[in-house]
């Protein structure tokens, strides 16, 4: 029976009985299985992103307030093409992979495995020519930071390519073992940089992303490109017609990430175009303290919006509102707590961080730290949107934000300077996050109507 084909025709209701059976099968409460799971995907999160983190705060250390205000605009420019990428690939690849195609992920996966090489060659080589092109007009704008961001983008994209892979395939065991190599590697490569007195925007780049390539050795075997289709049958034999539902999805996210600059990321660039590169830095400085609660969102999330997407395809609405809604809550009860934290020790924590370089942003850090607490029950309704294939209405919610962004948060900033941002990004979040919960809200109600 391995070897029998199912027909064309009941591929369908296989697999969405296949759904059911697995959505049925997850407990209901933390059981000792999903505390594993959600621990291992912490675990990722602190690895994945503290080799980075670690990486920034070194480098704010050492270098001036205009340098790596430098190095704050080209994070910033990765930071969107991140999206541009999630939006090209991982989106749909996870929604579709966990959910329409999981019967079929392994010739899923080598599909997209491909599809992501050829995507991140041709983006390095534009970037690489973009910046040869602005140190030959602009050579003040082509600065080493942002070669280092050419040179490494396709690396750092291919890493979040793979962690995504091991999260679809319900192993966040292997995601964690990818980023624990990365992160003990990244380390002996700073403080080697450190010590030969290396450390600046170009050499940050080039050791994240060394980092990676010396943690991929260690998942050699398990690489999402080595993954056999069974039988070895190609995926487009079966889906003929995948690359126009991936772009009928893609085509929203893609917009989204577009706008989606303009609710967080957008204040770099106003903020540097209205004050200066030593705000930016001193942003900079309060949103890496701000991170760790947005890699606890990730990490949950990434756990989270594989299981939301297979109880859609298996319309199990029931138990993706009740997924929702814990997620809700545990976002704004996670983020309350760490404002609250944070907030209370705001500059002895600055002190520690930066030595005493950023202090003088301490009561702007207070006002920080609420973003994530608006923008938590957002992020739960936003995966949700996702995985019942809704794009429209994120984008819709960072388009609103973004309105709000240049509507409220310039003139905030051009009236109040860094404060100004702060109240900006309030602003903008709080929008995000009701235009995100309305649009759940009301897909719940129709699905409740039926």
């Amino acid at each position: 029976m391995s070897g029998a084909v199912i027909p064309e025709n009941r591929t369908d209701d296989v697999a969405m009985e296949q759904g059911r059976a697995q959505v049925a099968s997850w407990p209901v409460g933390w059981s000792s299985s999903r505390l594993a799971k959600l621990g291992y995907s912490l675990a990722d999160q602190v690895l994945a992103v503290g080799g980075m983190f670690i990486v920034n705060i070194a480098l704010a250390r050492v270098r001036s307030k205009e340098e790596y205000g430098m190095f704050a605009l080209s994070y910033s420019v990765f930071s969107f093409l991140s999206g541009l990428h999630n939006a090209a690939i991982l989106e749909a690849y996870t929604i579709y992979g966990s959910g329409r195609y999981h019967h079929r992920f392994a010739g899923y996966g080598r599909l997209l495995w491909r599809s992501n090489a050829w995507l991140l060659a041709a983006l390095s080589a534009l970037l690489l020519v973009t910046w040869q092109s602005l140190r030959w007009l602009y050579p003040g704008m082509g600065s080493p930071a942002l070669l280092g961001m050419a040179l490494t983008c396709g690396v750092l994209l291919t890493a979040s390519f793979v962690r995504r892979t091991f999260y679809m395939r319900r192993r966040p065991d292997l995601a964690v073992r990818f980023s624990g190599a990365f992160f003990v590697s990244c380390m002996v490569l700073l403080a080697l940089t450190i010590r030969a007195e290396r450390l600046n925007g170009l050499s940050a780049f080039l050791i994240v992303a060394l980092a990676w390539c010396m943690a991929g050795l260690f998942i050699l075997h398990e690489r999402p490109g080595k993954i056999e289709a069974p039988h070895g049958m190609d995926f487009l034999l079966h889906e003929p017609a995948y690359w126009s539902e991936h772009w009928k999805y893609s085509r929203w996210v893609l917009v989204t990430a577009l706008v989606f600059q303009l609710t967080t990321q957008a204040y770099f660039w106003i903020v540097a175009g209205l004050l200066s590169v030593r705000e930016v830095a001193e942003l900079r400085a309060m949103y890496n303290l701000a991170l760790p609660v947005e890699q606890i969102f990730a990490a949950i999330t990434l756990l989270v919006l594989p299981q939301m997407a297979l109880a859609f395809a298996a319309q199990e609405f029931g138990k993706l509102r009740r997924m929702w809604h814990q997620c809700s809550l545990m976002f704004f009860g996670i983020s309350s707590m760490f404002a609250l934290l944070v907030g209370l020790g705001s500059l002895p924590l600055l002190h520690l961080v930066y030595g005493g370089k950023f202090d003088s942003v301490a009561p702007l850090l207070h006002w920080y730290v609420l973003v994530p607490v608006v923008m938590g029950v957002g992020n739960a309704a936003n995966a949700a949107l996702k995985a019942i294939e809704r794009p429209q209405a994120v984008f819709y919610a960072y388009l609103t934000s973004g309105v709000v962004t240049f509507a409220l948060g310039v003139p905030l900033v051009m009236r109040l300077g860094l404060r100004g941002a702060m109240y900006g990004m309030l602003l903008s979040s709080a929008s995000y996050t009701v235009v995100l919960s309305v649009s759940f809200l009301r897909f719940s109600q129709s699905e409740c109507g039926r």
